[in-house]
């Protein structure tokens, strides 16, 4: 994992999600996803970016089942934007860097 992502279980998601004063991205992933596989990059690209300014996570859906139940989770790649614990914008599928970016980029 890139130094600047945050791997996350169900047991970190709530103090690292709903207690952050900051924006957190939160990609719900697998390891046998090819998806998942190919948005790996664009996700360290944007952990890289908001370094300093939001939370960019990985939470494996196998092993944090908790978590993709609370949120719905039912085809990944899923991508959620929270801000103060709430849910400001969700993407299912691939999605670009750019489209990642501006979101994060409004909640700042």
């Amino acid at each position: 994992m890139a130094g600047n992502v945050i791997e996350l279980n169900d047991a970190a998601f709530d103090e690292l999600v709903h207690g952050s004063e900051v924006p957190v991205l939160v990609d719900f992933w697998a390891p046998w996803c090819g998806p998942c596989k190919m948005m790996r990059p664009i996700i360290e690209e944007v952990a890289e970016e908001y370094a300093d300014k939001a939370k960019i996570c990985k939470l494996n859906t196998d092993d944090a089942r908790d978590s993709a139940m609370e949120f719905g989770i039912t085809s990944i790649p899923t991508i959620i934007l929270f801000k103060g614990g709430q849910v400001q914008k969700k993407w299912v599928g691939l999605t670009s860097k750019k489209e990642l970016s501006g979101a994060i980029k409004e909640l700042l």
